[in-house]
Formats: structure tokens, sequence, C-alpha cells
């Protein structure tokens, strides 16, 4: 278990718990942690859905503008092969349903941890953006990606042209979270929306999240192969079995998963 970043489980839902206090400014040793407990939620079969979650004060106010003010282009270009864009990646590939719980703050790469994530639950005191063109550079570990797949690229160019901080109603009439609640009840609105999924289909559920994402980075014909690809591989699981006999004898939702 790292020092900064932990995975807390408790009745099959696993949360990424950063803790760097004040801010949970993310340093390379956060980068790291990360990274590593991300693979750890995706192989635990004792984790079937995921929260990312910073604290009740904060989420993450960006990377660690101290540690990175000194690097050069050649320091950059190597760490980013294993550092916060790859953190992201292994975050965003988990393949299990994951929910980012926002508060106080979450901007840069603290946004773009959110935006790894399949779903945005905000405080109705958050403040959300991409303010790296303020430091002169620009997103780096997703934002620019993520972000644009997400809202579409006018509202992106707009929120990281600008580098200004979006408060929460705007974030959620816009894309960039999907839900407000009271300040104090982020986390378990987002443990609401994750344990939904602690008995469900499993592999469906893995199946479902691959064809959604791996199909926005190709043409709308080769989303359709890899769909049927995924959905053809879901008859080889023991819940789809389950599943079947259940709607025939009990109608929809009675199934009783086993996550095979």
């Amino acid at each position: 278990m790292g020092e900064f970043v932990k995975l807390e489980v408790d009745g099959a839902v696993g949360t990424i718990r950063l803790d760097r206090p004040p801010m949970n400014a993310l340093n390379r040793q956060i980068e790291q942690e990360l990274h590593e407990v991300a693979i750890e939620a995706s192989r635990s079969e004792d984790v079937r859905a995921v929260i990312v979650y910073g604290g009740e004060k904060v989420f993450a106010a960006g990377a660690d503008i101290k540690e990175m003010a000194d690097m050069s282009y050649a320091d950059m270009a190597t760490k980013e092969q294993h550092g916060l864009s790859a953190a992201m990646s292994a975050v965003a590939a988990i393949p299990k349903p994951t929910v980012a719980a926002l508060t106080g703050y979450a901007l840069g790469g603290g946004f773009e941890l959110a935006l790894a994530c399949d779903r945005r639950v905000a405080g109705d005191n958050v403040k959300v953006g991409q303010p790296e063109i303020l430091l002169g550079t620009i997103p780096g570990a997703g934002g620019t990606q993520r972000l644009a797949r997400l809202i579409g690229p006018s509202k992106a160019k707009d929120i990281i042209y600008t580098g200004r901080f979006v408060a929460a109603e705007e974030a959620l009439s816009c894309g960039m979270v999907d839900e407000i609640v009271p300040k104090d009840e982020v986390y378990a609105a987002a443990r609401r929306w994750a344990e939904q999924f602690t008995g469900g289909a499993a592999r469906a559920l893995a199946a479902a999240k691959a064809a959604i994402d791996g199909g926005l980075d190709v043409d709308l014909d080769s989303g359709l192969k890899l769909e049927t690809h995924l959905f053809a591989g879901t008859f080889a699981t023991e819940d789809q079995g389950i599943g079947m006999r259940s709607f025939v004898e009990n109608g929809p939702g009675k199934a009783e998963f086993t996550g095979r």
C-alpha cells in the first residue's frame, strides 16, 4: 500500500483514496502509486466497482508545480512515458464501473484523473478546469483528448484556452460533471452509484466498457465489429446463462450473478 494513494475495499466497492495534504498535488510518487493501485483494483476479484476520492476538502488541485518547474524537455519526454499520463490510462483501463467523487478543486491533473473515470459526481462548491495554459503549457495527461471527447471540441477549447475555473452548475450543464450534490454528500452519492454494480454481471460490464471506450477511437464500422466480438464473448460467461434463464423463468431484473 502506498504512502499517498491507497485502495480501501468495503462491500465490493473499492475506493482509491488520495491523501497528500493539503491539496493532493500530484507528484511523481503519487503518479507511481496511483498506477499501482489502479492495476490492483483491476485485478482484485473483491472489487466490483471503484470510487476515486480525494477526501472531504479537495479532490486534487493539480500537478506538483514545484517539482515540475525545473524539468527540461528531455526530463518530461522521458517521464511521461511512465508518469501521470500512464497513471491516468491505468485508471481509465480499470474494467469495472468507476466514479470520481469531486470535492473542492479538481484542476489540471486532478481533473484529468476525474476524466479517466466513467462518471463524475461533484459537490455544489466544486471548481473544475484545465488551467495549464496559465503556466505556459497544455494538459498532458489526457485533458485535451478526454475532455474534447466528453464535451465536444469547441467547449473543450474554451476551457483549455482560457484556463478558467468552472463552477459546479456550468460544469454540469456542459457535461464536465454528471451530478451535483451538497458538498458533504459527495462520497455517499458516488457510493450509491457504485453499489448498483456490486452484484452485477461483472464480465458483461467490462465488455460494455471496452466496447464504448474502444469504439470512440475508431470509425463506426470498426466499432460495430468490436461490439459484435465483445457481445459474442459474453456467451462464454456463466452470468450470461444465469441472466437469460432468470429472465425466462422470473422476468427481468431478478438474476443473481456470480461475476464469472
